[in-house]
């Protein structure tokens, strides 16, 4: 699915099929796949909380699992945006996962970064 997210991928939702430019077999426009998927369900979020619609708020936030205490669902506004928003797409868990597939072990790293950080000479026995 990733990669389908990315570049110039379409989802026609009317045929079920995934094409490679922006017209739907009925004529249409379509929105490239990463808008579709990502982009519009997460504005459609924000929007929601935002506005107080707490009922589209409260299917949306059942439908990603995610469970808001009592005191949480009072919330309104950017306060309780932050909040949905904090429990679903969480920026620490992101980050860290980022850090563990991302990053190379620091034995790999030191090969090739050595350079940028030590500017004496390579063969120096003190250095």
């Amino acid at each position: 699915m990733m990669e389908k997210l990315w570049g110039d991928n379409y989802f026609d939702q009317a045929a079920k099929k995934w094409k490679n430019h922006d017209q739907s077999d009925d004529g249409k426009k379509l929105k490239r796949a990463f808008v579709q998927f990502m982009m519009e369900p997460v504005i459609r979020l924000c929007r929601a909380t935002m506005n107080g619609e707490m009922e589209k708020v409260t299917k949306m936030i059942g439908t990603l699992e995610i469970n808001l205490k009592a005191d949480e669902l009072k919330l309104t506004g950017k306060h309780l945006m932050k909040n949905v928003f904090q429990k679903w797409i969480n920026a620490a868990e992101a980050l860290l996962e980022m850090i563990i597939l991302k990053l190379p072990s620091p034995i790999k790293a030191q090969k090739y970064r050595s350079a940028y950080l030590y500017e004496g000479p390579i063969d120096d026995p003190s250095g």
